[in-house]
């Protein structure tokens, strides 16, 4: 708020008496610089709600309104003075991530909806999920798939095993295989 807007809400004995340079005066251009800061943000508020515009610092807390801090790495938590990214593969993929929360919320529990978030957490084509895993016997084996990820995604196994955990049906076991 500038000083001038300030002044408009003083009583009229104190705006009969501003002048420059007066004590009065000085406070008001005290009170416009305090509120500048602030003032600043709000002109700007927009980009703190934007997952591709919000600091860096920032994305953990998005990512956790929409239910994604499950699948940070066990160290990182919201409000700890915790350096280093919350997900193995960086701040970048967690953008992309928070913007593909609802899409990915819908396909929550499916083959379909596994293989797209493991792709853009890990930010590499190349997962498959077979449901159909024969047994020893050849007949499929009930509640049971194998995720097929590419070889260069071994980097992230522990983010890859924390949300297969998290994004399977809950009665289905499963065996991780990284391509050669």
């Amino acid at each position: 708020m500038k000083h001038e807007q300030i002044a408009r809400l003083l009583p009229e004995v104190f705006r009969s008496t501003l002048a420059p340079h007066t004590p009065l005066a000085a406070l008001l251009e005290v009170m416009d610089a305090l509120h500048a800061p602030a003032e600043g943000v709000l002109a700007d508020i927009d980009a703190v709600f934007d997952p591709y515009r919000a600091p860096d610092a920032l994305v953990p807390v998005l990512a956790s309104w929409v239910d994604l801090d499950r699948f940070f790495s066990p160290q990182h938590s919201i409000g700890a003075a915790v350096h280093g990214e919350p997900i193995s593969s960086g701040t970048g993929r967690l953008r992309e991530l928070v913007v593909a929360a609802s899409e990915l919320s819908q396909w929550r529990g499916t083959a379909h909806g596994l293989v797209r978030i493991l792709e853009l957490a890990v930010g590499m084509a190349g997962f498959e999920i077979d449901e159909q895993v024969p047994a020893d016997d050849g007949t499929p084996q009930p509640f049971y798939i194998v995720v097929r990820a590419p070889g260069e995604a071994r980097r992230h196994q522990a983010l890859i095993e924390r949300i297969v955990e998290q994004e399977k049906p809950a009665y289905v076991t499963y065996q991780l295989i990284f391509r050669q």
